[in-house]
């Protein structure tokens, strides 16, 4: 409890101290790493994705991949549409994530890609393939508004589903467009699960509403990072 109570405190004077990228991965790259990782990514979050790393990344390593990561965040930032965000992945080194709002690449309670959204994956494709040394995750959701004449339980699972669905179209356009299967590592639906927001409003269920996209490093990003061959 000790040490979680110091993990935070470090955490939050981190962001209260304001200090750059570049101490930021010093201090998240520690051998520590992973657990104050961990503390961040429920603060700023999704640490469920992240290569299996066999041992905490070191400081040097976290630095040098946090500095790369920026410029990945910058790309991003290009594509329309996108709510682009820093967070945290599961070894405590810095990743991206894009949010898009689920009306935006569907209609109401449909899994095929609107004409209009596949420009702005047509964008998104563009940054993946020019950042192949990152991996992607996928993740759907909804909110949890029930389906007409289904049970609660039911609409749960067909939630689940539409969810699945949404996120394995945006993958299988975005391999269309030339991004490698093997950079998709994981393609998820979580349905009404891990809510942003309040489903009690329309505003809020517009929210939970979503496809979110996370880019990290990849095991050969680590690598080249450790032989100080990143740039």
């Amino acid at each position: 409890m000790k040490f979680k109570a110091f993990s935070l405190a470090l955490c939050l004077g981190i962001v209260l101290a304001g200090c750059n990228n570049l101490q930021k991965g010093l201090v998240i790259g520690t051998t520590g790493g992973a657990v104050l990782g961990g503390v961040i990514g429920k603060i700023a979050g999704n640490t469920a994705v992240g290569a299996a790393v066999g041992a905490a990344v070191g400081a040097g390593t976290g630095a040098i991949i946090g500095k790369h990561m920026d410029k990945v965040k910058a790309e991003a930032e290009q594509v329309r549409n996108a709510e682009v965000t820093e967070v945290t992945d599961a070894n405590g080194l810095k990743a991206v994530q894009l949010t898009f709002d689920s009306g935006i690449l569907f209609a109401t309670g449909k899994s095929a890609l609107t004409a209009a959204s596949k420009s702005s994956l047509n964008e998104l494709a563009a940054v993946l393939k020019n950042n192949t040394d990152c991996d992607v995750a996928i993740q759907g959701f909804t909110d949890n508004v029930g389906f007409r004449g289904k049970t609660a339980a039911e609409s749960v699972e067909l939630n689940k589903a539409l969810s699945l669905d949404r996120a394995a179209a945006v993958s299988a356009y975005l391999q269309s467009l030339g991004v490698s299967a093997s950079q998709i590592k994981d393609v998820q639906g979580f349905g009404q699960e891990n809510p942003v927001a309040s489903n009690d409003t329309e505003a809020g269920r517009k929210q939970n509403r979503r496809v979110e996209i996370y880019m990290y490093a990849s095991q050969a990003m680590i690598d080249a990072a450790e032989a100080g061959t990143l740039q």
